[in-house]
C-alpha cells in the first residue's frame, strides 16, 4: 500500500472549525472528538457536548456520535492492535489524523452494528472530506482488511493465550493496559472477590455509566426528580437515575438544587456525614473540594444540622466550580482557594474532614474513556506521595474524637489500603473504623473507596 502524503495534525478537523457540509454530521462530530482527545489532550466527556452542538445533533444522531467517539477512545488499544496487523508499516508511521479516522472505522466494524460496506464507505468519505483526499485509498484498503474478520476472529488471532497469560488475554479482550488489569485484579482479590469478577469489572468499565442525579437535601427531594422522569435507585436516599434526556432540562438541576453525581460519590460522602460523633459537630472540611459535587451534598447536610463547611480547592478555576455548586446553600459553605498540603487553619479545628484525594481515577473508567490510556505506573507513584501528605493534613485538621473520610475514585491498593495503613502506622492516636470498596459490576457505581479514620 502506498503511504499517504503526510499532513500536519493541525489541519485536520478540530473543535472550533466549521463543519464540512459534505461530511456525515454524526461521524464528523465523532472524528472531531477523537482527534481532540488524541492530539490535544481533551477529555471525551468535555469535547462531546460542544461537538454535538456544533453539528446540530440530537436524538439518535447524537447517541450514534456519542457511542462512536467514546467507544473508539475506550477500546483504542484493541483497535490499534487490529490496525497494526493490517498495515505494512509501524502504527506510529500513520499520520495521526488518518489513524484517528481509521479507529472510528474499526469501531464501526467490530464494536457497533454498522454494516461493513457502510462502515468502510463512510469512513473513507470522512478521510477524504475531513482529513486528506489522498489518504482515502489507503483508508479503504486498510479497513477492507479489518472487515475480513469479525471481532471474535481478531481476538483469536491476536490476543495472548488465556491459559498461559490470563491477565494479558483479559487486557487485550477488554481494551485495558495490562498494568491496569493487574492492579484491578489485585484489588479484587484483596476485597475477597473471585477470578470471574475481573472480566465482569472490565466489561463494566466499557459500559457507559447511567446518568445519576442527587437531590440535595433541604433544597430538593426525590419526589421532584421522579416527577421529572428520574427513577430512585433505592440505595442512596438522594439518588435517582435519569433514563434519558438532558439533565439540564430538569428544573432542580438547572437551578442548582440537584445535580449530576454518581451514586458512589454520594455514598462515600454520606459515610462521613453519618459517622457517629461525641460532642461538638459544627465545623466540617472538604480538603480537596473541586469540582464541587461532594461539597454541595456535604454542605446541604451540614446546613440541616446547623454546621458549617469549609471547601478548600487548590486551583482557582476549580474553586469557581465549587462556588457555583454550593451557591444555593448561601453562606453555609466557605470556599477557600489554597494548597491542601499547607493549611491556613489551626490543627484540630474540624469535627469532620472529607479528603477526596487526587488519584489515578481508575475506578471511573466508565465515565473517562481516555483515562486508561493516559495513566502510567509513574503517575501512581507521584500520586501516592501526594495522597499521604494530604491524609496527614486531614488527620492533623480534625479534633480528637473527630472523623476523617479518606476517599478515592480508584480501587488500586497503592492508593487505598496501603495509604490508609501507612497513616495508621504513623499516628498512634488514629483508629481505622471502617472501609468500603464499591464496584461498577457489583454496585452499579464507580469503584469508589472510602476509609473512616478517627482521632482518639
Amino acid at each position: 500500500m502506498a503511504r499517504p502524503a503526510r499532513r500536519p495534525a493541525s489541519r485536520a478537523a478540530r473543535p472550533g472549525r466549521a463543519p464540512d457540509a459534505a461530511a456525515d454530521p454524526a461521524r464528523a462530530a465523532a472524528y472531531e472528538v477523537v482527534h481532540a482527545v488524541h492530539a490535544d489532550g481533551a477529555f471525551t466527556n468535555h469535547a462531546l457536548p460542544a461537538a454535538l452542538r456544533r453539528h446540530g445533533l440530537t436524538g439518535r444522531d447524537a447517541a450514534f456520535a456519542t457511542e462512536l467517539a467514546a467507544g473508539t477512545v475506550r477500546r483504542r488499544g484493541l483497535y490499534d492492535a487490529v490496525l497494526a496487523a493490517c498495515l505494512d508499516r509501524p502504527l506510529e508511521r500513520v499520520d495521526p489524523p488518518v489513524l484517528d479516522a481509521l479507529r472510528l472505522g474499526v469501531h464501526q466494524l467490530l464494536g457497533m452494528r454498522v454494516p461493513p460496506h457502510a462502515a468502510v464507505g463512510t469512513t473513507v468519505d470522512l478521510v477524504r472530506q475531513q482529513v486528506h483526499r489522498g489518504a482515502a485509498g489507503f483508508a479503504n484498503a486498510v479497513l477492507r482488511r479489518v472487515a475480513a474478520d469479525d471481532l471474535d476472529a481478531w481476538v483469536a488471532r491476536l490476543a495472548p493465550d488465556a491459559a498461559d497469560d490470563p491477565l494479558g488475554h483479559a487486557a487485550f479482550v477488554h481494551a485495558h493496559p495490562q498494568w491496569v488489569v493487574e492492579a484491578l485484579a489485585e484489588a479484587l482479590t484483596r476485597d475477597g472477590r473471585g477470578e470471574e469478577d475481573l472480566a465482569a469489572l472490565l466489561e463494566a468499565d466499557n459500559t457507559p455509566a447511567r446518568v445519576t442525579l442527587v437531590a440535595r437535601p433541604g433544597l430538593a427531594d426525590l419526589d421532584e426528580l421522579v416527577a421529572a422522569g428520574a427513577e430512585p435507585t433505592g440505595v442512596s436516599p438522594y439518588a435517582a437515575v435519569l433514563p434519558g434526556g438532558d439533565p439540564g432540562d430538569v428544573p432542580a438541576v438547572r437551578e442548582g438544587r440537584a445535580g449530576v453525581q454518581d451514586e458512589g460519590s454520594q455514598l462515600v460522602t454520606l459515610a462521613l456525614a453519618e459517622a457517629p460523633l461525641d460532642g461538638r459537630d459544627e465545623a466540617w472540611l472538604d480538603l480537596c473540594a473541586g469540582p464541587g459535587g461532594k461539597a454541595a451534598l456535604l454542605g446541604a447536610l451540614a446546613r440541616q444540622r446547623g454546621a458549617r463547611l469549609v471547601a478548600n480547592e487548590l486551583q482557582e478555576h476549580r474553586a469557581d466550580l465549587v462556588r457555583s455548586a454550593v451557591r444555593p446553600l448561601g453562606d453555609v459553605v466557605t470556599v477557600v482557594c489554597g494548597d491542601g498540603t499547607r493549611p491556613t487553619w489551626e490543627a484540630g479545628t474540624f469535627d469532620r474532614v472529607l479528603l477526596d484525594a487526587p488519584c489515578t481515577g481508575l475506578g471511573a473508567l466508565r465515565r473517562r474513556a481516555e483515562a486508561r490510556w493516559r495513566r502510567t505506573p509513574d503517575d501512581l507513584a507521584d500520586l501516592v506521595r501526594l495522597q499521604e501528605r494530604l491524609l496527614d493534613v486531614a488527620l492533623d485538621s480534625v479534633r480528637p474524637g473527630g472523623v476523617v473520610a479518606y476517599v478515592t475514585c480508584s480501587p488500586v491498593l497503592a492508593e487505598t489500603a496501603d495509604v490508609v495503613a501507612g497513616a495508621v502506622e504513623r499516628y498512634d492516636d488514629v483508629e481505622l473504623e471502617g472501609v468500603r470498596q464499591l464496584w461498577p459490576h457489583v454496585d452499579g457505581t464507580d469503584a469508589m473507596y472510602v476509609a473512616l479514620l478517627r482521632r482518639v
